[in-house]
């Protein structure tokens, strides 16, 4: 079984679901998103496969998170997804996919789902 982590190298959650991976035997693809980022395609399509709304993967923990004032501020799901592009910070992690699945692997029990 293989599987792509979508992840950023210094995220605790990230290195954790990387481990509880490998662990369990899966082979694992690393995807640094920071160095290879999401198209917009290819980010939407994530989004639609987990079921979220764009908004659900925002990381509100992200200083661009509060800096683009969202609490307050209605920004579209187009503009959510461009700002998620321009500032990868604000997308949570890690996404993992297992062919045509796709989940938050957040907490890192959820990805027994996938095994």
């Amino acid at each position: 079984m293989k599987v792509t982590v979508y992840y950023k190298p210094t995220c605790t959650t990230s290195r954790k679901a990387i481990k509880f991976l490998e662990e369990k035997g899966v082979e694992v693809e690393k995807v640094n998103y920071f160095e290879k980022p999401f198209s917009k395609n290819k980010l939407k399509t994530f989004i639609r496969k987990m079921g979220m709304k764009a908004q659900d993967l925002l990381r509100k923990r992200a200083k661009e998170y509060k800096e683009l004032d969202f609490k307050n501020k209605k920004y579209t799901q187009e503009q959510i997804i461009e700002l998620m592009i321009k500032y990868p910070d604000l997308i949570e992690r890690p996404i993992i996919v297992k062919e045509d699945i796709v989940i938050l692997g957040r907490p890192v029990e959820k990805i027994e789902e996938i095994l």
